[in-house]
């Protein structure tokens, strides 16, 4: 027995065997239920009648985050502007916004030096 499984043992993890029902035995979620991750996130911000909005942000301290944050998580396309913020905290808002993307199932691209393209999943950003 490895290491790592009389651990488990000890904390009262075992095996499967402890386990009454087989994996998969009732079928409570049929395969018609099953969306893929992005057709999900579509759903979540579907049109409502109102027009698109791209929000510009410029963030002059890390704080700023929650109100480019709330406005990703309303469904808006956000351009956000580092360029006023020392470098390390730019990245650190960088790294929060590239969490929050992926976190929401949308996109972050680079469109200029320290300006930044934060696209919900329903958004499709083309170069022509």
């Amino acid at each position: 027995m490895g290491a790592v499984r009389k651990v488990a043992s000890y904390l009262g993890l075992g095996g499967a065997e402890q386990y009454d029902e087989a994996y998969g035995g009732d079928d409570d979620y049929g395969d018609d239920d099953w969306m893929p991750a992005s057709e999900r996130a579509a759903k979540r911000w579907q049109s409502t009648g109102e027009p698109a909005r791209i929000v510009m942000v410029r963030p002059q301290k890390y704080d700023d985050a929650l109100t480019m944050g709330r406005h990703f998580r309303e469904g808006h396309t956000v351009v956000m502007d580092v360029a006023s913020m020392s470098t390390a905290e730019a990245t650190r808002m960088v790294d929060f916004a590239a969490g929050l993307a992926y976190g929401c199932e949308g996109r972050i691209e680079r469109i200029a030096d320290k300006v930044f393209l934060l696209t919900p999943a329903n958004v499709e950003v083309s170069t022509a």
